[in-house]
């Protein structure tokens, strides 16, 4: 019996002896861990920050009549460019009835009173010639004859512009012809011949007939969040882009950045503006939406390397990368950092272009046919 367990335990021993020699052999057989590298490059890199926003003309006008009618000619279609003084529309005076009436009666009395004076006026130029009245009377009659002259000529006046809308003395005080007040483009033009209109007035703002803008001046108005705020100021270069206009950027500059910022769905954005530079040879709409990318600093043409490849000291959090010094040999150096972007990121000091850079952080490739889930 001892016998037996003798050689049991002698087969365990040679048995595990065996199968750490054949665990050895098989670890031996295996491809040593072969690390990747990556050369410094020469990088443009820029740190910005984003806004949402849409581009409109710096100069919009709304055209309004200072005189309520009817549309009754329209000269001027969205898209049309216009000069200061060009026609816009034409209006026609449509009269109150009551005030018709009234006016045209004011100058049916004013004439019987025109009437009266002017045979009072004619007895006592007689009595003047012939002396028997002084002049001071025949200046007082005369007087009183100018007065109701001009009682009527108001009255008349009043009659046209009931009827009409303006007066010859009126000049460009009131009138029916509306013309554009600036050069620039007809954006739009929300009325048809047809529609009535009121004047612009302290009680009421009046009926638009037309919008003209500077279509050559346009800027960018957009919003920021206030976590972003803090990191921009006036005179930073922008660089923006529009959805419509596929691969073209437009450069500008930030003009304006709003004190005062307004929540808006649980967030506060404050307000910013920003110049466009002018292109004569791409036309932009007004209302583009558009993306403006807000560049806080800029390195041009410095070595950079990726983030990924940066490693930190745990105790001092200094970063530091493993360079190849032989056939899959490192060694460590401590680097200086300057801007980043996220992806890439300047190196002042610590490693040259011609250094390969331990990849050390790479990422297992998937087993080809394996998905997720199965």
């Amino acid at each position: 019996m001892k016998k037996v367990i003798t050689i049991i335990v002698l087969l365990l021993i040679v048995a595990l002896f065996g199968g750490s020699l054949f665990y050895l052999y098989q670890k031996n057989q295996e491809s040593p861990e072969v690390f990747k590298t990556e050369e410094p490059s020469t990088e443009t890199i820029v740190k910005k920050t984003m806004a949402t926003g849409t581009l409109i003309p710096r100069e919009e006008v709304e055209v309004k009549p200072n005189i309520s009618g009817v549309v009754d000619k329209l000269f001027v279609e969205p898209g049309d460019n216009v000069q200061i003084g060009d026609m816009i529309a034409q209006l026609k005076v449509v009269p109150n009835i009551t005030n018709l009436n009234s006016a045209k009666n004011q100058v049916r009395q004013s004439k019987i009173n025109l009437a009266n004076e002017k045979k009072v006026f004619q007895r006592q130029k007689e009595l003047y010639e012939r002396g028997v009245i002084s002049e001071n009377d025949f200046d007082l009659a005369k007087n009183s004859y100018d007065n109701v002259l001009q009682t009527v000529r108001a009255a008349e006046e009043n009659l046209e512009i009931i009827e009409t809308g303006t007066t010859q003395d009126a000049g460009n005080a009131a009138t029916t012809e509306i013309k554009a007040r600036i050069s620039g483009m007809i954006l739009d033009v929300p009325i048809e011949i047809g529609n009535q209109v009121i004047e612009a007035n302290n009680f009421n703002e009046g009926t638009t007939i037309a919008i003209i803008a500077k279509t050559d001046d346009m800027i960018f108005k957009g919003k920021v969040d206030e976590s972003e705020v803090g990191k921009i100021k006036e005179g930073l270069p922008l660089e923006i882009t529009v959805g419509a206009i596929e691969d073209k950027t437009f450069d500008a500059s930030l003009d304006y950045i709003s004190p005062k910022g307004t929540e808006e769905n649980g967030a506060v954005q404050f307000d910013i503006e920003g110049s466009l530079k002018r292109n004569d040879s791409i036309f932009i709409r007004a209302g583009l939406s558009a993306n403006a990318s807000i560049i806080l600093e800029r390195s041009t043409d410095v070595l950079a390397i990726s983030e990924s490849l940066v490693q930190f000291e745990k105790e001092t959090n200094e970063p530091f990368v493993e360079v190849e010094v032989g056939d899959q040999k490192f060694e460590k150096r401590m680097i200086e950092l300057g801007l980043s972007d996220g992806i890439n990121v300047e190196v002042l000091s610590g490693v040259n272009k011609d250094d390969k850079i331990k990849v050390w952080n790479r990422v297992e490739e998937p087993i080809a046919g394996n998905r997720r889930g199965r």
